[in-house]
């Protein structure tokens, strides 16, 4: 059962322009989404930079600072998907993370 649909939901600013969504098969393929999402910006604020690293924290205020982040998953149970906040998405992409570092 953890290939559940997640759509992430996602508004950069205030500027309602900058909803949009992203769709992903699994949670896991969600959080990382989010992880690349963030990448990509790291890169165009350092364009010159050659390896770019960061930490959770580091994540979770990227998340933190964004108007609206939400993620919409689906319960087969139920048969619709359930609405989580952006602290729902902080402690997956932590679980999910300590997962790949393993």
């Amino acid at each position: 059962m953890s290939n559940r649909h997640t759509i992430i939901l996602m508004q950069a600013s205030q500027n309602r322009a900058t909803r949009t969504f992203m769709d992903y098969e699994s949670i896991s393929q969600a959080m990382d989404g989010i992880c690349a999402i963030y990448e990509r910006k790291i890169k165009n604020l350092n364009p010159v930079m050659r390896n770019i690293t960061y930490d959770i924290q580091d994540l979770y205020n990227y998340i933190d600072g964004l108007a609206d982040m939400s993620a919409l998953v689906y319960d087969h149970s139920i048969q619709a998907y359930l609405p989580n906040d952006r602290e729902w998405i902080q402690t997956k992409m932590f679980q999910h993370l300590k997962k790949l570092a393993r």
